[in-house]
């Protein structure tokens, strides 16, 4: 099959390889194939051929199951007549199957299909295994095959295949099928159209096959039925089919459905873009800054409860969907994350999951969240939603009129994230101006589009797709806004819930641009009045919602935004780290200010600090201010943070166990005076509150997201492997070769190269000038390992007289 795959592969030009390995990213990514015929391997790989098929469409499928009952490699026009249409009708969903390899034409003009297909579609369109599979099994013995030859009034002469072709022949056939059938007894056509249309795999009464003049032991004796088990019974593929009838056709929708759509002025579609994008990120900084300064906690079987909802939501400003969504797509984005309990060493725990008979933990802002938000605007955004593009869970989902657990355990996962997608495939589909009639139609649409996906979760899901992408700024009413569209276009790089940043969403051209777009009309200044309030008509940008947030208390939101200023307000940002003169410096940048305003800010930065609280450790007091002078002034104390509060008081920031060991050790005999504090808080090293540290990139001071590999080039790929297509693989002397080049190894390590080569196993090698690399896929030429290397990611070249070394990877 790899052969005929191959030929077929080698006789096409470069725009149709190209074409075939943009849909099959997967066979070509690094370490990618170097030949057409490593190439096919990946093509024709059982679970890359399961995800090829989640992604197709329904006309192709319905293809696939007509050659699979069809079989033994049919034409264009027998698929044509099995499926009671024109060939034309055929022909092009016939090359979308070939443009992603499923399926491919011989030379002869008929239909290969990758065997995956059949190990993966086992009752394809309802109907079991042939015949032949029955009657040649090991489970049928030549006794029973001559048995079912003599019920049938067959020949018994021959060998079992030629006994097995009769039966076939005669069971194939409708009419004779039914003149066997008139003679079978009562009940025997409703038994056997159940399992034809229902089956072909049926739980059944075991008594009854083994009772006498019962249609299931009739059926059992004829050839009709076949039990796997004592209660489960299966029919054949030819029964099935030959029961249907010749009317029987398969089922085939060329078309996707009717889907109505009404009119909408893409003018308003925008401008609740505009709207939605800059109130979302106002709102993601509310939350995540108020997680940053109180952990979340989380409940006792994981996720986070109501009750914390609802609080978030009401010291944030923002509804209860908002609190759902903007959590669980801040926890993908690695915006915020489980602050693992004590006992289990301070290494991170999945989200939704707690430890078996400990405390749930909490979440707590990451340090991504302290570069997120230095970042600017139209980058934050584009975090967010390439967050929810690949999240593998619906924020909004009602099951039995309920929410889910937030960032709880969902089993349906990556079913969700793909329904998101077909969703938007969908909507993208509908031109600008236009949105969709009805929630029905659109479910029909998208199942003709993803006809693998589960359709109760589709109808389930659908709805909180759009409330989820309204929030977002990607949909307005019923219609994607130009956001939506520009990340609809992103569905095969959307990558999973595993991966911390995706570049080839968050930095694509074009919704970069429309990230800015959905941003541009913030308002990014403010109306100051007499009365201490600022008032932003329209969405006010993140920064100003910022800047107004420190220093003011929000009373309003919507179409205007209001703020009023008070003591208590600037006191605030002065806490916070604000000088007088910054604040009033930062907001006549945004507006101009009213002199009571500026009054306010003056008179408290003028009264703000005039007493201080410090936080200590332990107090130290004595005698002698000669002594406790000293003790300050002690270099080796200078650990201790001390510092003189009078001339016999000492304050520290170290506790008073640590201060009184240091103290004694340093030549001093100082005495508990037995009511010391305890241990002393936690120092807050960043403002916001606890920080949660995420695994660091391997590259000092380069982003993960960063580090990924690019997306292959399918024309650069097709090129190269067309102009090598008559190339052939290295001989298999692997180990001779190895042995006789590879002087400087031991014995036990030429074995381990020789594994590189002929099993792909990884090593690190080491060669004579003391450089390392980690290699796999390995070939010989000429004494030289021609092998993938990872830290070049590309296939580099080493000679074996050079290789000093061969470990394991790990």
């Amino acid at each position: 099959m790899d052969d005929q795959l191959v030929g077929w592969l080698s006789a096409l030009d470069e725009d149709r390889l190209a074409r075939v390995l943009a849909n099959r990213q997967d066979a070509i990514a690094a370490p990618w194939p170097r030949r057409l015929d490593a190439l096919a391997v990946r093509l024709t790989d059982d679970f890359a051929v399961m995800e090829v098929m989640r992604g197709l469409p329904l006309p192709p499928l319905e293809l696939l199951q007509a050659c699979l009952v069809v079989g033994d490699r049919p034409g264009e026009d027998d698929l044509a007549r099995f499926l009671g249409v024109r060939t034309s009708e055929v022909i092009p969903w016939l090359d979308h199957l070939y443009d992603h390899a499923v399926a491919w034409p011989g030379p002869d003009g008929r239909i290969n299909l990758t065997p995956a297909v059949a190990r993966w579609w086992t009752t394809p369109c309802g109907v079991g295994e042939p015949l032949g599979a029955y009657l040649d099994s090991w489970r049928l013995s030549p006794d029973g095959l001559r048995r079912i030859c003599r019920n049938l009034r067959l020949p018994v002469q021959g060998s079992k295949r030629q006994m097995a072709a009769r039966v076939t022949a005669l069971l194939s056939d409708s009419e004779r099928l039914g003149a066997l059938l008139r003679q079978a007894p009562y009940g025997s056509m409703e038994l056997l159209d159940g399992f034809a249309w229902d089956g072909p795999i049926r739980t059944v009464s075991g008594d009854r096959f083994i009772t006498p003049g019962t249609p299931e032991k009739w059926a059992l004796d004829h050839g009709l039925l076949f039990r796997g088990r004592w209660d489960l019974a299966e029919m054949p593929r030819e029964v099935s089919l030959a029961l249907r009838g010749p009317d029987y056709h398969g089922p085939f929708t060329p078309y996707p459905p009717d889907l109505a759509t009404v009119e909408t002025a893409p003018d308003e579609v925008e401008h609740a873009m505009s709207l939605a994008a800059p109130h979302l990120l106002d709102r993601a900084t509310a939350v995540l800054e108020n997680v940053g300064k109180t952990p979340l906690p989380l409940l006792k079987n994981g996720g986070v409860g109501v009750r914390e909802i609802k609080r978030l939501a009401r010291e944030t400003g923002c509804s209860e969907d908002e609190t759902r969504l903007l959590l669980e797509v801040s926890a993908v984005a690695r915006l915020i994350a489980l602050e693992e309990h004590a006992a289990h060493g301070g290494g991170p725990l999945p989200v939704g999951a707690a430890p078996t008979g400990t405390a749930p933990g909490c979440l707590v802002a990451t340090d991504r969240f302290d570069a997120w938000r230095l970042e600017d605007a139209p980058a934050r955004l584009r975090v967010l939603v390439a967050a929810w593009w690949r999240m593998e869970r619906s924020s909004l989902r009602r099951v039995e009129d309920r929410h889910p657990t937030v960032l709880g355990d969902d089993p349906s996962g990556e079913t969700i994230a793909r329904i998101r997608r077909a969703v938007f495939g969908v909507l993208a589909g509908i031109p600008e101006g236009r949105s969709f009639a009805t929630l029905r139609e659109l479910v029909q649409s998208v199942h003709w589009r993803a006809p693998m996906l589960d359709r109760e979760l589709l109808a389930d899901c659908a709805p909180a797709v759009l409330d989820e992408a309204r929030l977002l700024g990607l949909a307005a009413g019923r219609a994607l806004t130009g956001l939506g569209r520009a990340l609809a276009a992103l569905a095969s790089v959307a990558g999973d819930e595993g991966r911390a940043g995706v570049p080839e969403v968050e930095h694509d051209p074009a919704l970069v641009e429309r990230s800015v777009t959905a941003l541009a009309a913030a308002r990014r200044t403010a109306l100051f009045g007499a009365d201490l309030t600022a008032v932003v008509t329209g969405p006010p940008s993140v920064e100003l919602a910022a800047l107004l947030d420190r220093a003011a208390d929000r009373e309003s939101r919507g179409a205007a935004s209001v703020w009023r200023f008070s003591p208590a307000s600037v006191r605030r940002a002065l806490d916070a780290g604000e000088t007088a003169d910054d604040l009033l410096t930062a907001l006549a940048e945004v507006g101009a200010l009213p002199q009571p305003l500026a009054y306010l800010i003056r008179d408290v930065g003028r009264r703000h600090g005039e007493v201080t609280v410090s936080s200590v450790g332990c107090i130290i007091q004595g005698s002698d201010p000669a002594l406790l002078a000293e003790i300050v002034a002690h270099r080796r104390l200078a650990g201790l943070g001390l510092r003189l509060l009078a001339p016999t008081v000492l304050a520290g920031s170290a506790s008073a166990g640590t201060t009184l060991a240091a103290l004694r050790k340093a030549g001093y005999a100082p005495v508990s005076a037995g009511d010391e504090p305890g241990e002393g808080g936690r120092l807050v090293l960043l403002p916001g509150g606890r920080v949660a540290e995420l695994e660091r990139p391997a590259v000092s001071g380069v982003p993960d997201v960063l580090l990924a590999e690019p997306s292959p080039d399918p024309r650069e790929h097709a090129r190269r492997l067309l102009a090598d297509a008559g190339a052939t693989g290295p001989g298999r002397q692997t180990w001779a070769v190895i042995g006789r080049m590879a002087t400087r190894l031991p014995a036990a390590q030429q074995s381990l190269l020789g594994c590189v080569v002929d099993r792909d196993v990884r090593a690190l090698i080491t060669l004579s000038d003391g450089v390392t690399a980690t290699i796999s896929h390995g070939e010989l030429r000429s004494g030289v390992l021609d092998a993938w290397c990872e830290e070049a990611g590309d296939y580099l070249e080493f000679p074996l007289h050079e290789i000093a070394s061969v470990a394991t990877a790990l």
